[in-house]
């Protein structure tokens, strides 16, 4: 069963708070375009989500200043310049594209809304992880006559764009699309090995597949998943720093290895992702795990020492959101078996 204790208490009338001091919602920490944007995602996959889609919704709706731009950061009613980010409105449009697919028409119309507003903005990305999350939302849009009109003006731009720059940045031995890894690699081949799915295109699946197993080759060594810490992030020909690992990146990797694993049938690649998961209930480098069962929460990152007991947002949506993936898997393969 999935547990949503935490999620509901870091969420109030407005939306889901960023931060929390141990398992309690911090209400300074205020609310980010990037917490409200996957929490809507969890939503969106909940039979009883209506109510929380909505308020997910009408946050990041608001959340769009009258300048039209959007802002990332709002702390006691005020939106804040600095944390603005073109990955923060990546995932937001992630967020929206899977709206789109919404039965409320209500939920369904502000994510149209917010998605005609800003997604021409994409083309002016040049963050990769901006432009794989744009990319991986148009390419998951169900109704085909709209998905197809977005792929036309958007998405086999953006995809040509990772596909270039991966050609421009990889080497033998370091099959990457930047000369580091930082955080969230896995929206990188993810995106493009749902591109392949919808297009065909063999460029995006060659660079899919190697810079994946690229990915996994480092991540997986020890058998068990080990995230890039991010004291330093790791640069290439540099040490590989174990610390501090969030789980925002197990989720990362889950997502990329399931996504790989429908597209191609490739068991290895089911395999990892069930790896990824149960990093968050202790098979990872400290041994200990980042699920709270006291609070439902998740434990904000593996450090030196243990954990960083604190249980915000980030921690708690990553979570939800990689065990509603492993229970869709879950629940798709005894449909499977009954039928066979």
């Amino acid at each position: 069963m999935l547990d949503y204790r935490h999620l509901m208490r870091l969420t109030d009338e407005n939306g889901i708070l960023q931060f929390a001091h141990l398992g309690s919602p911090d209400p300074l920490s205020g609310y980010t375009l990037d917490d409200n944007a996957r929490a809507l995602i969890i939503a969106l996959h909940m039979e009883e989500g209506y109510e929380l889609a909505y308020k997910y919704a009408s946050w990041l709706l608001n959340a769009i200043r009258p300048d039209g731009r959007w802002s990332n950061l709002q702390v006691n009613g005020t939106y804040y310049h600095h944390l603005d980010s073109a990955d923060s409105i990546g995932r937001a449009l992630l967020a929206c594209s899977l709206g789109l697919n919404s039965p409320f028409p209500d939920i369904k119309t502000m994510c149209q809304n917010m998605h005609t507003a800003f997604i021409a903005s994409c083309l002016k990305f040049t963050s990769p992880r901006a432009i794989a999350y744009t990319l991986l939302g148009l390419c998951k849009i169900e109704d085909e006559k709209q998905r197809q009109k977005y792929m036309d003006n958007y998405g086999h731009k953006l995809a040509e764009f990772l596909i270039s720059l991966y050609q421009s940045s990889h080497t033998r031995k370091f099959r990457w699309f930047e000369p580091y890894l930082t955080y969230c690699n896995g929206i990188l081949p993810q995106a493009l090995w749902a591109y392949y799915a919808l297009s065909g295109n063999k460029k995006a699946l060659k660079i899919a597949h190697d810079s994946l197993h690229f990915l996994n080759s480092i991540l997986f060594k020890k058998g068990h998943l080990n995230i890039i810490g991010n004291r330093g992030w790791y640069h290439k020909g540099k040490k590989i720093p174990f610390y501090d690992q969030q789980p925002v990146d197990a989720a990362s990797t889950a997502f990329a290895c399931f996504e790989a694993y429908n597209v191609s049938g490739e068991s290895e690649y089911l395999e990892l992702a069930i790896l990824a998961h149960k990093w968050y209930r202790g098979h990872n480098i400290n041994n200990l795990p980042l699920y709270d069962k006291k609070t439902g929460g998740c434990f904000d990152a593996l450090t030196p020492e243990g954990v960083n007991i604190n249980q915000g947002a980030e921690a708690v949506i990553s979570l939800l959101l990689t065990d509603t993936l492993m229970l869709s898997f879950l629940r798709e393969k005894a449909d499977m078996e009954k039928t066979s």
